[in-house]
Order: C-alpha cells, then structure tokens, then sequence
C-alpha cells in the first residue's frame, strides 16, 4: 500500500561507553519517547517504528529481553508491540547484544492530530549477572497515511 508521509521523529540515548551503563531490571524503563503530527491523516494511518536497545551482562544464561512499545503516555497508554529475545549464553565473560525490534501501529485512534509513542526495555528477574544497558540507543517512528 502505498501512503502519503506525514511525519517522522526520532529519540536517541547517547552511548554509555566509560560508564557502568544503567540497570536493566524486570521493571520497563523508558528509553524512548517521541511525537507524531499526525494530522490530514486519511482512514489508513500506520505509524511504523523501530527501537534498538543494547544490554551487556557479566553472564546470561540466554536471558529473554523484552522491548514494549506504546501509543500514549501513563495509566491509559496502550500496548501496541512487544518482541522478546533472548542474550546469548556467556561463560563468565562480558557479553554485548544488540536488540532491534521493528513495528507497525496499523489504522491507530487519531483524534488530536497528535500521537505520542514510548518505548521501554526489561528483563526477567535473576537470569543474568550484572546486565545494564550499554547503548547507543534509539526509538524512530514515522507516519503514514492514505
């Protein structure tokens, strides 16, 4: 189907590199967050987007990582993608993922003209030693329409 471009935004973390990178918990931590104009949309809006997230651990055993991605913000925001992978198994040794997961909102509720996505990272409880969030990261959207 082809579509008329509406917007495209994108939110970039900076690289954690020299620090101790920040904790990835079983409790989702925003890493993203952007806006769409979404306004002129015709009945076929889709928002397509992909999110890249890296997480380091001292050692995994093939921990699942979970990237979430939702339309709105606090109480009412909806769950609209979810992609689960897994760390790869280490012996005691420093292991680095990178996790890209990639998403379509397809025909999404548009009453303001203005969407709002954000995207979070976590993992299970106790499955990995030590594993933070390295960077780089990033979370793009763009929209489109008929």
């Amino acid at each position: 189907m082809g579509g008329k471009f509406l917007d495209s935004q994108i939110s970039q973390n900076g690289s954690f590199t020299g620090s101790v990178g920040i904790g990835v918990t079983s409790t989702p931590a925003l890493f993203g967050t952007l806006g769409l104009i979404t306004s002129g949309a015709g009945a076929h809006l889709r928002v397509q987007f992909t999110a890249t997230v890296t997480v380091s651990s001292l050692v995994s055993v093939l921990t699942p990582v979970t990237i979430q991605i939702f339309r709105g913000t606090g109480v009412g925001a909806t769950l609209v993608y979810s992609a689960t992978e897994s760390l790869p198994l280490g012996l005691l040794v420093l292991s680095e993922t990178v996790f890209t997961a990639t998403g379509c909102d397809y025909q999404p509720p548009n009453p303001d003209g203005f969407l709002i996505y954000q995207a979070f990272v976590s993992i299970p409880a106790g499955l990995a030693i030590l594993p933070v969030r390295t960077g780089p990261e990033s979370f793009n959207a763009a929209a489109y329409s008929d």
